[in-house]
């Protein structure tokens, strides 16, 4: 980070919310987190990583360069909706090389900046006051400055409500952050707490993948079935235990069978696509697994999954997608965007 641009506080994850007074409750939305920073005429974007950002959304640069104030220091969440939902994939296809094509994808689905924090203005720092100070002089921020594409994130200090919020994560939310109200803003610690909602899924073992240097199982390949009948790939599991390995493979490796997936297959668009991703072993679909997930973008596990256990009991055709979380409806989005 530099000199202008701290490291942001962070969250640590936590079963559930806190109970008690001095709490205060957000949503945590889907998307890129971002400090941004304007001084004078020149606006940046700083990732959570420290990474500038800026290229990526000349749309949100040119919007922070429109405002009334013109120093300032925020912090917040970059979006983008697209249709009734925010698209976690269309944050990631930003990331590309392609100057054309940055500004084509801006134009086609605008991205958007979610505002929960601020820790300068004018060149008064705020990082030393408490939470509620701060949300006091980003509130007033927000209403001195509007803009159709930043918006000020919600917040409760009901339990209940922030409770309410959490049950419909898993589209539009990625969960509920719980901050201090009395609480300074601590740069680099994660001195806040986040819960997400962990849910489970059925899921069909469509394939598998080699560990990188020895010749057994490294990941499960999982599956839904559609309303077609078609396998999808949609994530994966490599929480298996080392000494289930062996015998796993040995099991599997008499499954193989082309093609696996009569869907979408392994290789396709993912957030964790990468050069390995075409070295696949497909299964006759014959094999079920419980499975632990948070979060679904485009009918993909973002992230890999918690492996529950076997379900011999459950047959692969019983495996499909409405088994998994809805989004959240428009209208509570729009609820929520205030």
């Amino acid at each position: 980070m530099s000199d202008d641009v701290p490291a942001p506080m962070e969250a640590l994850l936590a079963a559930e919310l806190p109970d008690g007074e001095g709490w205060q409750f957000e949503p945590k939305w889907d998307g890129f987190r971002c400090l941004a920073r304007r001084q004078g005429h020149e606006v940046t974007l700083t990732s959570k990583s420290g990474k500038p950002l800026a290229r990526y959304f000349p749309e949100v640069i040119a919007m922070l360069a429109a405002l009334k104030d013109d120093d300032f220091l925020l912090d917040g969440e970059l979006i983008i909706p697209v249709g009734d939902a925010l698209s976690f994939d269309a944050l990631q296809l930003r990331l590309h090389p392609a100057e054309s094509r940055i500004r084509k994808l801006s134009q086609q689905t605008p991205a958007e900046l979610m505002l929960f924090d601020l820790l300068l203005l004018d060149g008064e720092s705020f990082t030393d006051e408490p939470l509620s100070k701060r949300r006091n002089a980003l509130e007033q921020f927000h209403k001195r400055n509007p803009a159709k594409s930043l918006h000020l994130s919600p917040l409760t200090h009901d339990r209940q409500t922030a409770v309410g919020w959490l049950q419909r994560s898993g589209g539009a939310l990625d969960g509920v952050i719980a901050k201090r109200t009395d609480q300074d803003y601590r740069s680099g610690e994660r001195a806040m707490v986040k819960v997400k909602q962990i849910r489970t899924a059925d899921c069909v073992v469509g394939g598998f993948r080699y560990a990188e240097k020895k010749r057994e199982v490294g990941s499960l390949l999982l599956g839904l079935y559609d309303d077609e009948g078609l396998l999808h790939h949609i994530g994966f599991t490599s929480a298996l235990k080392a000494e289930d390995r062996p015998e796993l493979t040995a099991k599997l490796e008499k499954l193989i069978q082309a093609p696996g997936f009569t869907g979408d297959a392994p290789g396709g668009p993912s957030r964790w696509a990468n050069a390995r991703s075409a070295e696949w072993q497909p299964l006759s679909p014959e094999l079920v697994v419980e499975v632990k997930y948070d979060q679904v973008t485009g009918r993909r596990f973002r992230h890999g999954t918690g492996f529950v256990r076997w379900r011999p009991d459950k047959a692969p055709r019983q495996c499909t997608f409405d088994q998994l979380a809805p989004e959240l409806r428009p209208s509570e989005l729009k609820e929520l965007f205030g």
